[in-house]
This record gives C-alpha cells, structure tokens and sequence, in this order.
C-alpha cells in the first residue's frame, strides 16, 4: 500500500520590518530624594524600615521587600 506525503507548504516572503516609535514617558514626578529620618513600609508583610544613613548614590535607590518596592510612610 502506497502512501502520500504531503505537500510541502511554500515559505512566504519575510515581512517589512517597520520602524517603531518608541515611547517618551512625560515628565512628571521625580522619585522622591531619601533622606535620613524618613521610614517605608512594605505592603505585603507591614514591616517598617527607618532610614538611619543615605547611601550617597547618584541614582535614587528602591528599598525592596517581598519582591515589591516599600512606599513612605509619616
């Protein structure tokens, strides 16, 4: 018994690659400086973090806990 094989499927042409505008995000608030005295708390667990010594980085620093950032707190 003879068997078929299917017919090869014909490869298309590549599609143009088109340019894409890459998006500005608006200038709006800046992150917040952190200074020694200010306190974070973690959403997740309720742990609250008092800021004792600034670290004197150029960029601001994201205080992470449970994976997620801490948010200020008064």
């Amino acid at each position: 018994m003879a068997t078929k094989k299917a017919a090869a499927k014909p490869v298309k042409a590549a599609a143009k690659k088109t340019a894409v505008k890459k998006s500005v995000k608006p200038a709006g608030k800046k992150k917040k400086e952190v200074k020694k005295g200010d306190k974070y708390s973690c959403d997740v667990c309720g742990l609250v973090v008092s800021v004792d010594e600034t670290c004197g980085c150029i960029d601001t620093c994201d205080i992470m806990c449970c994976g997620e950032q801490m948010t200020a707190t008064k």
